[in-house]
């Protein structure tokens, strides 16, 4: 079965709101009214008519019919890996659950016990270039049970941090297993019975010596423990053993493979059976961020329990976040298969650590190429389009449409205050005090934009609900996470409202919902949406597929993480503060390994995709809920562009692979979300953020993105290609910073949103003094940033001006002279390069790109051209446009390939020179020809003007002809044949 759809086309959106919208049409609340907290409050019972979580065939059920008196107290968690325990979603019976992906085993209960599966052999379907799939599917291996057990269903003993013990009890016996991420090990607990383990098949059977034997299943090897003195009897397809009478067992999976020496394979048996009852009880994560190293220390501790003997220790195995951040100590040399790449195991141990790197996240990224010369008069052109209207106008009423309208708000203040545009900036700070204080305030009588608290299911849901918010508990983490991250923006400037006597309280509620940071939360369960080992969080709230849970979007994920991050700054809650650290530190290695595995080591080399758009719990897809397009299976996780986004640069190479599977896939450049796109390539390696910068001056018309305006989009892109790439290496001593390289030169950035002046430490020694409220930059620019409100607004200014200018006497230290747009060029001989890309430089070896057929008559109007840019060009008219490019046909007769070159003076978008050349009519003999500017020209428009750091692009397409040529780019001086435009300026 498949879930709401998450993120769906604008007009399915539109449709699914008004739907929503009039299913919750609510007259009144119910008469138990609300519970103030705070300023704020929150309803204590749901909506007349509202949708209560479905569990168990589709009956509202209450979850702790499906828990014993042993569980703990409270909250149930929801969101797991093991969530469909609680659901029963699975089937008609409410019995047992769907398959639940622990890694490296599988798991599945039944009535007679603990289906075990462990598949390394993956299927796959699609093709590298369309929708596909890859799944490490449930598959028994055997039963492990107690012989007898016939249980009409299986409830939940017990949870810990990543551990779950389900629990039968039918005719007489009773069975209770642990089973949890990481362990290779299944603990069990039997009464009434003999331990038993059924087959679907005869095993193989290789050891079988006092109390432990060992077998084998599709080429896998496993160890089952008995007590001291007890021992296993083997017949047919089963195992069975008395256990002595003492009742516990446990059965091992080996990291071995079928080529493993079998004096090997019993030794590890033969070492293992120390820790083999010593029984994991319990598992807790803590963290501690260090400000002065920038790093996020996460230890991960398991506690056992010896059923004999004495002693502590375990046998652990690790993701790849976990093993290529290990802080001590050397996993054994075999590996387990996983769908998440290699897992490394730890022997005897206790515990271990994750030192993870954080290289800091902003409010925004600096204006530093868009706060003087024509680039701001762009930006402000585009900001008087949206900032001076309602910034909710047209979203959804839902708690997701409204939570976009308030990240596109949050935006727009952002850069306004950036740009000293204030009037600007508490327009939409008022729109979002005024959004969010009526979401957090449930009166009598009240019909929509309320939260309802759930006592039996331990939520808090906002109505009206979207996308199974409601039923299911899905994306609560997604919804909620833009209302804390618009809230941490206005606390910034109205810390008066985010005060927890005020409002602040109810954006805690909502951290509390998603992901309490407090373990011992008494309306809400620890870290609900966030799955502690895994690294990363899960969308659906019952995970009750065949495949596990699911997420799609994972960058709505770190969106929440880096809400937490900049709310808990603003306000001053350091706990929040570092549980979002821990978050985003964790979730950001893991998406660099599973949705994107950057390193090309985890996804089966069959599958073929450089990037996921979901990961399951047994695998993932090139796929969404909502879109087969690639500019959406992509850009889901990219999206919203925010200063938190910046960990999507930490690879800057791997952006590069991305983009190019993107346009390989889309059969060209994408003609949706463009600018979602557009913001992640401007963070790739060689020169993709001017690629990025020139198809967005190409496409001004584009249609934004929901959640986006095209203010935002020219300030991240324009400012993102002046900064370069995200460097790693650096990291500062406050969590709001950044460090870029581009051309060698690194520029530093920080921000404080205190009362005070703030000197910031970078690691490799060179410090910022940054003023109270702002943020500052060091390297090719000096300071950006706007000041807080020393008098907060209380509404929306009455006459919105139409346009403001920045600030005239900046603070101290702001350079008198403010660096130009765009960043020098130092000649006007360029070289086409791939990409899309001009350069002053040449490449490091000769490629080609491919022209697209005409099939028609496309002479003088660029039909699917190949598009190269550059700015920064400076100086003075000279001379007039030559080029030359090598350009082939192969054997195909009646081509010609045209070229249009345009001038953009200013570096504004607006290219006020235009320059369109005959086409060159190809020879139908393989081998390059030289199209030069000797052909003339056919058509111009405009003057040439001076540039003052301004834009050169070449465009270059098939005018006639039915077949695909190619154009060399990137060739080196001693190859030759190199493709160069000279401009008409001498460069100053």
């Amino acid at each position: 079965m498949k879930p709401f759809s998450r993120r769906a086309r604008a007009s399915a959106a539109v449709l699914a709101v008004a739907l929503v919208s009039t299913v919750l049409s609510f007259t009144m609340l119910d008469r138990a009214g609300a519970a103030p907290l705070g300023a704020g409050s929150y309803a204590t019972t749901r909506p007349a008519g509202a949708a209560a979580p479905v569990a168990c065939a589709g009956v509202s059920a209450n979850p702790r019919l499906y828990v014993t008196a042993n569980a703990p107290a409270g909250a149930v968690p929801t969101n797991d890996w093991w969530s469909s325990l609680l659901y029963k979603r699975d089937n008609v019976g409410c019995q047992y659950s769907a398959p639940l992906h622990a890694h490296p085993m599988s798991f599945q209960p039944g009535a007679d016990g603990l289906g075990v599966s462990y598949t390394t052999t993956p299927s796959i379907s699609g093709t590298p270039t369309t929708v596909g799939e890859y799944h490490y599917s449930y598959s028994r291996e055997f039963t492990l049970g107690v012989a007898g057990l016939s249980s009409p269903d299986v409830k939940v003993d017990g949870w810990t941090d990543w551990t779950v013990s389900p629990y039968w009890s039918g005719n007489g016996r009773t069975l209770r297993a642990t089973i949890g991420h990481g362990l290779p090990f299944v603990y069990a607990q039997v009464t009434g019975g003999n331990a038993q383990l059924g087959f679907p098949g005869t095993p193989a059977v290789w050891l079988n010596s006092g109390n432990r034997v060992g077998f084998t299943m599709r080429g896998h090897d496993y160890v089952a423990y008995a007590p001291a003195g007890a021992a296993w009897t083997v017949s047919g397809t089963t195992i069975t053993s008395t256990l002595a009478g003492r009742g516990y067992y446990s059965v091992a999976l080996l990291p071995t493979t079928t080529s493993t020496p079998a004096a090997e394979r019993t030794a590890l048996a033969d070492s293992w059976a120390a820790y083999a009852h010593r029984h994991v009880t319990g598992t807790t994560v803590s963290w501690a961020y260090n400000q002065s190293t920038s790093t996020v220390n996460a230890t991960y501790a398991f506690t056992t329990t010896a059923r004999e003997g004495a002693g502590g220790g375990t046998v652990v195995s690790l993701y790849p976040h976990q093993w290529k951040n290990l802080a001590s100590g050397t996993p054994i040399s075999p590996t387990y298969v996983s769908a998440r790449g290699p897992m490394r195991t730890l022997v005897g141990v206790s515990s271990f650590t994750t030192a993870t790197r954080f290289n800091g996240v902003l409010p925004e990224v600096p204006a530093v190429a868009t706060s003087t010369g024509g680039d701001l008069t762009t930006l402000g052109t585009l900001l008087d389009q949206v900032a001076n209207g309602d910034p909710m106008a047209g979203v959804g009423n839902d708690t997701y449409w409204t939570g976009k309208g308030l990240g596109r708000a949050a935006r727009l203040a952002e850069i306004a205050d950036q740009l000293g545009r204030t009037a600007q900036r508490d327009r939409m700070l008022a729109a979002i005090r005024t959004r969010l204080t009526d979401w957090f305030t449930a009166s009598p009588g009240k019909t929509q934009r309320v939260f309802a608290y759930d006592g039996a299911w331990g939520t808090l849901v906002g109505y009206p609900a979207s996308y199974g918010s409601d039923t299911e508990l899905n994306d609560h983490h997604f919804h909620y996470g833009y209302f804390i991250a618009a809230a941490a923006t206005l606390a910034r400037f109205d810390p008066g409202w985010a005060a927890q006597s005020q409002y602040g309280a109810m954006v805690n509620l909502l951290i509390r919902d998603a992901n309490s940071w407090q373990r011992t939360d008494p309306m809400f369960p620890f870290l609900r949406d966030f799955d502690i080992y895994a690294g990363h969080d899960w969308a659906s709230g019952h995970a009750a597929f065949g495949a596990g849970n699911n997420q799609e979007s994972s960058s709505e994920g770190m969106n929440f993480a880096n809400a937490l991050i900049q709310w808990g700054i603003a306000t001053g809650q350091t706990a929040i503060r570092d549980a979002g650290l821990f978050i985003y530190t964790t979730q950001a290695q893991a998406i660099q390994e599973y949705w994107f595995d950057s390193s090309d080591t985890n996804y089966p080399a069959a599958f073929g995709h450089s990037t996921v758009g979901m990961v399951w719990g047994d695998g993932g897809a090139y796929a969404t809920w909502f879109s087969g397009e690639p500019e959406m299976i992509q850009g889901i996780n990219l999206l919203p562009i925010t200063g938190g986004s910046l960990y999507l640069g930490q690879r800057p190479s791997y952006v590069n692979t991305n983009w190019d599977e993107l346009v390989r896939n889309n059969g060209g450049q994408p003609t949706v979300w463009q600018d979602v796109l557009w913001s992640f390539r401007a963070l790739g390696a060689n020169g993709a953020g001017d690629a990025a910068l020139a198809a967005l001056r190409a496409n001004p018309n584009y249609p934004p993105e929901d959640g986006e305006t095209r203010a935002h989009t020219f300030h991240w892109v324009r400012n993102v290609a002046a900064l370069g790439t995200v460097d790693t290496t650096v990291t500062a001593d406050t969590p709001l910073h950044a460090v870029f390289t581009k051309n060698g030169a690194r520029t530093y950035v920080a921000t404080n949103v205190s009362a005070n002046p703030l000197t910031v430490r970078f690691s490799d020694g060179r410090t910022l003094t940054v003023p109270a409220g702002r943020t500052a930059t060091t390297g090719a620019f000096t300071w950006s940033g706007g000041g807080g409100v020393a008098n907060p607004p209380t509404g929306e200014p009455s006459n919105p001006p139409t346009s403001n200018p920045p600030t005239s006497n900046p603070p101290t230290g702001e350079p008198s002279n403010p660096p130009t747009s765009n960043p020098p060029v130092g000649s006007n001989r360029l070289f086409v390069r791939s990409g899309g890309l001009l350069s002053t430089s040449a490449g490091g070896g000769a490629a080609t790109v491919t022209l697209a057929a005409a099939n028609g008559n496309w002479d003088g109007t660029p039909h699917n051209p190949a598009t190269f840019n550059l700015c920064g060009l400076r100086g003075p008219v000279s001379g007039a446009t030559a080029f030359q490019l090598h350009v082939d046909a192969g054997g195909a007769v009646a081509q010609g390939v045209q070229a249009r070159v345009s001038y953009d003076p200013n570096g504004t978008g607006s290219f006020s020179r235009v320059e369109t050349y005959h086409y060159f009519a190809t020879d139908p003999v393989p081998g390059t020809e030289s199209y030069t500017q000797a052909v003339g020209l056919r058509s111009s428009s405009g003057t040439l003007a001076a540039m003052n750091g301004g834009c050169v692009r070449l465009e270059v397409w098939n005018a006639i002809g039915n077949a695909s040529t190619t154009i060399r780019v990137d060739a080196t001086s001693t190859e030759g044949r190199q493709s160069t435009v000279t401009a008409p300026f001498t460069v100053s």
